[in-house]
């Protein structure tokens, strides 16, 4: 078999295990709250999200198409590049994986794919205007978003059922926060599994298998269903983290975390900007909960998840840098 054939079933492999990873790796996004309400079992909280994370990833392709010709010059990626590239990001999801810290794979793999490129070619090929406006503007601005829209939203129901007894609220939107983690695993599946898709369709690209950049049809369907395979696996770990550990939450704030990070993702994903699911549903939390009182959020967790988020992209870049640099002794 020809070297290129086998760096791209070798490509292929690795973003399918990447797109399973970032599955159970990002699960907590969708059901860390209607799973710590008690809205639903886990079980049944990552079959759920797992069907409508496939569901979510036919709604668009706009974000496949910036993480796949948008950030680098595709002139300048190989085979070996995007080998490398996912080769860091599946490291450094299963390192915050293994300590329950909510990253985000998005930025894992767009950190991966500059990283080798840059190792591969130099900094020059980078496209760091799109790299700031499509990753870095939207990373800072979007959680911010999600935490205020999640805040105002909580004190709108707050007021809308301030007569009401708790107890009546809490079975209320016990029932309602199904819907908002449907709509939830929904926006997910629309943003993460499209990384991976744009990944795929780049290595057929650049390797003449296509002869223009576009999204096949089995590729969609393949990223799909391995992605809501991973999400059913379950991350249970990250899940605990962000269904207890940043805040105690109820129903009703669960439902308003879940609905305005979704209404974030959705718009972020028809923009075409690769947001992190991650970041977005994590400051959506903390607004909603925050709106017990502050000290209500673990702003000593928060920090930490802070610090992975600001870590993520340079530690998968140095990571694909290195992964680069070991397989181009065998390829």
């Amino acid at each position: 078999m020809h070297e290129m054939q086998i760096l791209l079933i070798l490509i292929i492999f690795f973003a399918l295990v990447f797109d399973y990873v970032n599955g159970f790796h990002d699960s907590a996004n969708a059901i860390a709250t209607v799973v710590s309400t008690r809205a639903l079992s886990p079980r049944d909280g990552v079959l759920l999200a797992g069907a409508l994370n496939i569901v979510g990833a036919f709604l668009s392709t706009n974000v496949a198409k910036t993480i796949g010709k948008g950030l680098v010059e595709v002139e300048a990626v190989t085979q070996l590049v995007i080998l490398s590239g996912l080769a860091g990001a599946i490291i450094w999801n299963l390192i915050t994986w293994y300590f329950g810290l909510p990253s985000s794979s998005s930025h894992a793999l767009i950190g991966g794919l500059v990283g080798a490129v840059i190792v591969h070619s130099g900094f020059k090929v980078v496209y760091w205007k799109a790299i700031f406006s499509k990753i870095l503007l939207p990373a800072l601005v979007s959680p911010i978003i999600g935490l205020v829209i999640g805040f105002l939203f909580m004190l709108i129901l707050m007021w809308a059922f301030r007569k009401a007894v708790p107890g009546v609220i809490n079975k209320f939107f016990r029932k309602f926060q199904i819907l908002s983690a449907s709509f939830m695993a929904l926006s997910h599946g629309t943003n993460d599994a499209q990384k991976t898709m744009g990944i795929i369709a780049l290595a057929l690209f650049t390797s003449g298998y296509i002869s223009s950049f576009y999204i096949p049809f089995w590729v969609k369907i393949t990223c799909a269903v391995v992605m809501g395979l991973g999400t059913a696996g379950g991350g249970w770990r990250i899940i605990k983290t962000l269904g207890s550990k940043t805040v105690k939450l109820q129903p009703i704030q669960g439902f308003a975390a879940e609905t305005s990070a979704s209404l974030v993702l959705l718009g972020t994903a028809h923009l075409g900007f690769p947001v992190s699911t991650t970041h977005v549903i994590t400051a959506a939390i903390m607004g909603a909960g925050a709106t017990q009182r502050l000290s209500a959020v673990r702003w000593g967790v928060a920090n930490t998840i802070l610090m992975a988020w600001v870590m993520t992209l340079p530690a998968a870049a140095i990571m694909s840098g290195i992964s680069y640099k070991i397989l181009a002794i065998w390829f």
